[in-house]
């Protein structure tokens, strides 16, 4: 793990120079749209040309400082994998039915078929195979299940956004779309909103939580809490305060010396404290979902089966694939961050957001594992026997969903950041990887019809997939069937018709 950079007690002036010109010389398209995220996100409140300022200081101190003094410690392998460490793993339902059944055929006609093998295709069928006579269900997957972000995520079970922090963002939302109310209607929608929000994420992550427990699923869960560190303490306070009072009670503050305990992350201030997140092996979460409902005679998988389209054909969908034709009653888009790309109509409504993480042998020993830890605009966590690390927010073209071209710089940058949280170590970069989270622009997840008759889709989900995918799945399988239970994404609040169509949008009465 030598550096040639290196000499005495740090680089030189040519060892920094010669990392400056090589960061320079590896920046790609896309680390000049994630500068321009990065300004947006680090400095919110300021102009343009304040921000091109502070940025170029910032970029300065990086090239020439932090990450030549960051390198003196950390490498990257020769060949440095595009696999998720999530993804590493043993798949148990890889190539399902093609490995055993190469002459498989895709059934004619089925009750629903759900596109998509991720969080929220898995949690579908699971759901479905619990109940008994509720006619086939088939679940269609392009690539390999858990391929995309549902495998290659910070791997956290979060409770989503919390109370404060969705009152926030929904009001600004509204702002644009309901001018026709005042201010203080608006502030009492968004209280309405972010109380269903909030309920519908706390239902989530108890099912999710009760269904491994009883199923046995080996997923690693633990559920520790979530450290997120370089908030304002006055803000962290109030926004405590704000969720207590509505009875939302997960999220709470924690103090330096708690959080370096905890997490050994090394804070100046205090830091925000979700009590109820957990840590898990997402990608096995997913492939124990579709064990279980595989088990039962009503759901079939067929991966690397690609959906090209969805016709509606009057009293059933003609489901378009690269293997031939199917029908279904019902259509279930758990198609995420790709949804775009099938329905036209949600172009420019739900838009693909790259995030990228690495994952790196060694690491600093003050790490703590199962916790989550978070800081700025960065994410961390011990995995085995190495430290994950991830950041990023970048919106790309619709067709570019899914793809995996992670950048250098950001990983760099990002192991500065690891020294600066938990102190200089040694670690060999063995793995880098980005995905793309589905976003709309309001920030909240669409649940519901899209068409008024029989097909739905569960995206939208802003990087909080984990807090909705199971309970969002629960309740559409629920309306499928019929099936009395609560309402955790009444119309009012989750119907796609909330982006796609605002001035239509059923929205809930508020006095005035």
């Amino acid at each position: 793990m030598t550096n040639p950079h290196k000499t005495g007690g740090g680089p030189g002036i040519l060892g920094r120079v010669g990392v400056a010109i090589g960061l320079l010389a590896g920046l790609r398209g896309h680390d000049f749209a994630a500068a321009l995220s990065f300004m947006s996100r680090v400095f919110p409140n300021d102009g343009q040309a304040t921000r091109m300022a502070k940025f170029a200081r910032w970029a300065l101190d990086q090239m020439f400082s932090v990450i030549p003094d960051a390198l003196m410690t950390a490498a990257f392998a020769g060949r440095v994998s595009r696999t998720s460490i999530w993804l590493s793993s043993d798949n148990p339902v890889a190539n399902v039915p093609w490995a055993n059944e190469p002459g498989a055929e895709l059934p004619r006609e089925v009750e629903v078929v759900a596109v998509g093998a991720g969080f929220t295709g898995a949690a579908c069928a699971y759901h479905w195979s619990k109940r008994s006579g509720a006619g086939r269900m088939v679940v269609l997957e392009m690539n390999e299940a858990s391929s995309g972000a549902s495998g290659r995520n910070e791997g956290l079970v979060v409770m989503g956004r919390f109370y404060a922090m969705v009152r926030g963002t929904v009001e600004q939302s509204l702002a644009r779309v309901r001018r026709d109310l005042s201010p203080e209607r608006r502030a009492e929608l968004a209280s309405m909103f972010a109380a269903a929000y909030s309920k519908s994420a706390y239902r989530n992550s108890d099912l999710i939580e009760k269904a491994i427990r009883e199923e046995g699923f080996d997923c690693g869960y633990v559920r520790a809490g979530w450290i997120q560190g370089g908030g304002d303490a006055a803000d962290l306070a109030e926004d405590v305060r704000l969720g207590r009072e509505a009875g939302f009670d997960d999220y709470t503050t924690m103090g330096p010396g708690e959080a370096e305990d905890l997490g050994g992350i090394r804070l100046s201030g205090d830091a925000g404290f979700s009590r109820q997140t957990a840590s898990w092996h997402p990608a096995r979460w997913v492939w124990c979902l579709l064990r279980a409902a595989l088990a039962s005679d009503n759901v079939d998988l067929f991966t690397h089966t690609k959906v090209l389209g969805v016709k509606d054909m009057g009293e059933y969908y003609a489901v378009l694939t690269d293997r031939g034709a199917l029908r279904a009653r019902y259509v279930i888009n758990a198609t995420e961050s790709y949804t775009a790309m099938l329905h036209p109509d949600l172009r420019g409504v739900l838009k693909p957001l790259q995030t990228q993480a690495a994952f790196a042998e060694g690491g600093p020993a003050a790490m703590k594992s199962d916790v989550g830890l978070s800081a700025g605009v960065a994410f961390f966590g011990r995995v085995d026997e190495g430290v994950l690390f991830g950041s990023d927010g970048t919106f790309v073209p619709y067709d570019h969903a899914g793809r995996n071209r992670p950048s250098r710089f950001i990983t760099k940058f990002l192991i500065g950041e690891v020294h600066r949280y938990f102190g200089q170590s040694e670690m060999k970069v063995t793995r880098e990887w980005s995905c793309t989270a589905g976003f709309t622009d309001d920030e909240f997840p669409i649940v519901g019809l899209i068409d008024g008759k029989r097909q739905y889709v569960i995206g939208g989900m802003c990087g909080s997939g984990s807090s909705v995918h199971f309970n969002g799945a629960r309740h559409v399988v629920q309306r499928i069937l019929g099936l009395d239970g609560p309402d955790d994404y009444p119309e009012e609040f989750f119907a796609p018709s909330r982006v796609m169509d605002p001035e239509n949008h059923p929205w809930p009465r508020v006095d005035g």
